[in-house]
């Protein structure tokens, strides 16, 4: 499903115009996004199912998919840097549509899932204080189980006879609930991402396979293709993975070229990198 037809930036010579007539601040550091993708010759992208950038560090992918999602008015989790200028930036881009956006539609940074991991691992510390707690008060109630005479305090009851009846595991578990998420971080992270993606959606992806063993950035590139394919949404990547990069029917803009251009992932610099690589150590495997 195609949502998002296409996008346009503002030239270079646009963006000087505006400098030489409008700024007349005298303090600022940056006018980012100013020059950020024009520098790189790109003035416009057309959307696929599955649309992907890859280029190398400061070759301006996350920049594109935040003036993006910023002028679609896209949710997002965390905040992002931004200067005075953004706001100016985003009057002089346009887009096409073939259909409304939904939404539910949003861009999903590495950031909203470091965040993310980050609550996990607060609620986990949390769940490991509890469970030595509850360590505590089952061998307590081992012990205080002889002075049970009556049932006045049902409750402190029924925790004593639980801990006869059961382990202690059990009963820490029954204790605990169901919810407690025992995930490392790259399980939490695909975990972020399937709950975060809804049939029929337009989301921007920055950089998905951080902290995605190979294996799961393999596992991500087959859900990300199934979204698209089989449940109508559109995506648009930011990526290193030649396993995101390698996606059935992906349309790549390699963002290191200038002008940017369209390449088939076996071209991309980065994939060969790795090709050359293990072709040099073929021998040790």
């Amino acid at each position: 499903m195609i949502y998002l037809s296409s996008f346009r930036f503002p030239s270079w010579d646009s963006e000087y115009s505006f400098r030489l007539n409008n700024v007349k601040r005298t303090c600022y550091n940056t006018m980012y996004p100013f020059f950020v993708l024009s520098r790189g010759g790109l003035s416009e992208l057309n959307f696929t199912e599955v649309t992907v950038l890859c280029g190398g560090n400061g070759s301006g992918k996350t920049t594109a998919l935040n003036v993006i999602a910023e002028k679609l008015a896209l949710s997002r989790g965390t905040l992002f840097n931004r200067s005075s200028f953004f706001g100016d930036y985003l009057k002089m881009c346009s887009f096409g549509r073939e259909r409304d956006i939904p939404a539910h539609s949003a861009v999903i940074t590495s950031d909203d899932v470091f965040s993310y991991m980050l609550d996990i691992r607060a609620v986990n510390e949390g769940v490991d204080l509890r469970r030595e707690e509850l360590f505590e008060e089952y061998n307590r109630n081992k012990r205080e189980l002889s002075s049970v005479r009556s049932l006045d305090d049902y409750e402190r009851l029924k925790d004593i006879v639980d801990s006869r009846r059961l382990t202690q595991s059990k009963f820490v578990k029954s204790r605990l609930g169901e919810n407690v998420k025992e995930q490392s971080n790259g399980e939490s992270a695909f975990y972020y991402f399937t709950q975060k993606i809804k049939d029929g959606g337009l989301y921007l992806l920055d950089e998905p396979e951080n902290s995605l063993s190979a294996g799961r950035q393999q596992e991500l590139a087959r859900f990300l293709e199934d979204s698209a394919r089989f449940f109508g949404c559109q995506l648009v990547i930011s990526t290193h993975s030649p396993f995101l990069l390698s996606m059935r029917g992906a349309k790549i803009y390699d963002m290191s070229e200038n002008p940017v251009d369209v390449k088939r992932w076996t071209q991309l610099e980065s994939v060969r990198t790795y090709f050359d690589f293990f072709k040099e150590h073929e021998g040790e495997f």
